[in-house]
């Protein structure tokens, strides 16, 4: 465990904004995290655990003490014909997805370049090209905030949604996910199925093929954090009722959807271009020129700068197509997390 010397997050949180905690701790172990906890010290304050900050909005200044995740180790176990990876919560997303590869570990590739800890895989059940968390996780490790024992979900336990999981549910704010168990399959089937990947030949290309080329489109497509402020796909994309569809199809024949079970997901970066919001700008905050579902900071936009364009987004794309955006990004103000429609 480590107190750090500041108590500023404009380095740990991938918007830049320059807001204040009571203090910032580091936890390296999994015992480091239940000593803070159990601590005297700490018991009447919030305590908010944050892995790399990259999908995370603070609203102000945090009236609490922020835990930096720093838990690291990968494990491989051979079981048959797959091969089982525990990973810790606090690695990288995007350096263990090109670990994977590297070491012919292969069926993650398209979660290339995803920004965040291991840890906020599961409670969002990141997805992109088709894959989707859910669909190479074995289970989860955990530790239980009122009992502070490490417990185990299976995989059929996780509750996985899009972008959702029973750690945005049930299990919100009582535990921080250790460690993530992933099954990979030694015989690989790449999906190629999404977008850009269709020109990907399943016999002929590699993993490391599709792992470059996501890399590739992820970076053409949104900006570096660490040169522009930014917390990735702002929004998430919206799922909407077949009838809902068609009447917006008619008004916009070129809007682009995907199935959904019964349902239609909608492009949400389409939805905000087509409102002509690219580039649109409150002070120092902006929509992307180039991606309209990235929200960046220019240099010195406050939070209320960015909640105040993200809200007028959410309004304008109601009124054009009766669409109630839903952010991705994680609010926090004051000591708790809260939402567009609470701040206005």
């Amino acid at each position: 465990m480590k107190i750090l010397p500041t108590k500023m997050l404009k380095p740990y949180n991938s918007f830049s904004i320059d807001e204040n905690a009571e203090l910032i701790i580091e936890a390296e172990t999994t015992q480091d995290l239940i000593d803070i906890w159990s601590s005297e010290k700490y018991s009447k304050s919030v305590k908010l655990p944050l892995g790399r900050g990259s999908n995370t909005l603070f609203c102000g200044p945090f009236e609490g003490i922020v835990v930096l995740n720093r838990l690291l180790g990968k494990e491989v176990e051979e079981k048959g014909n797959d091969y089982l990876i525990t990973v810790a919560s606090g690695e990288d997303w995007p350096s263990f997805v090109e670990w994977c590869v590297d070491h012919d570990y292969y069926g993650i590739e398209n979660l290339a370049m995803i920004p965040g800890c291991v840890g906020s895989s599961p409670i969002q059940n990141i997805g992109a090209y088709g894959l989707e968390l859910k669909d190479i996780c074995e289970s989860v490790e955990y530790l239980d905030l009122n009992t502070l024992t490490i417990k185990k979900l299976e995989h059929s336990e996780c509750r996985f949604g899009y972008r959702d999981s029973i750690f945005k549910q049930e299990l919100k704010d009582q535990v921080i996910i250790t460690a993530v168990i992933l099954r990979l399959s030694k015989i690989w089937q790449p999906l190629l199925s999404y977008g850009p990947l269709s020109q990907f030949n399943a016999t002929s290309n590699t993993a490391k093929d599709i792992f470059l080329k996501v890399c590739e489109i992820r970076s053409n497509k949104l900006p570096d954090p660490r040169l522009l402020g930014n917390a990735g796909s702002f929004f998430k994309n919206p799922i909407i009722s077949n009838d809902h569809y068609c009447l917006l199809k008619e008004k916009y024949p070129e809007l682009p959807a995907y199935e959904f079970g019964e349902n239609k997901k909608i492009a949400a970066g389409w939805l905000i271009d087509n409102a002509g919001l690219k580039g649109f700008q409150i002070n120092d905050a902006s929509v992307h020129k180039d991606q309209a579902l990235v929200l960046v900071n220019n240099g010195n936009a406050t939070s209320s700068d960015i909640l105040s364009l993200a809200n007028h987004i959410k309004t304008k794309v109601y009124e054009l197509y009766q669409i109630d955006l839903e952010h991705e990004v994680r609010f926090y103000s004051g000591s708790k997390e809260t939402s567009l429609t609470e701040l206005f």
